[in-house]
C-alpha cells in the first residue's frame, strides 16, 4: 500500500492536477534546499517526501489571485 494515500491527499487540494503540480515544485525545492519540514519520513525519494509534507499539512497552497492581493 501506497503512503501517503490519494484519498487523504485529495481531501488537502482542490484536485488531481493541483495535486501533482504542487508535489513536483516542492521535490524541485527540496533536492536544491532540503530543508524538509518533517522529521522522519517514511519515503527515499523527493517526490514522496512532497508528498507526506502536504498529507501531514505543512504544505500551503496559495493561488495567483490570492497572492496579488
Amino acid at each position: 500500500m501506497l503512503y501517503p494515500s490519494i484519498d487523504l491527499l485529495i481531501t488537502k487540494l482542490d484536485s488531481k492536477y493541483t495535486l501533482v503540480t504542487v508535489a513536483a515544485k516542492r521535490a524541485r525545492q527540496l533536492q536544491v534546499k532540503n530543508d524538509l519540514t518533517i522529521e522522519k519520513p517514511v519515503s527515499k525519494k523527493f517526490v514522496g517526501k512532497a508528498l507526506e509534507e502536504i498529507a501531514a499539512g505543512h504544505i500551503e497552497v496559495v493561488s495567483e489571485e490570492e497572492a496579488a492581493q
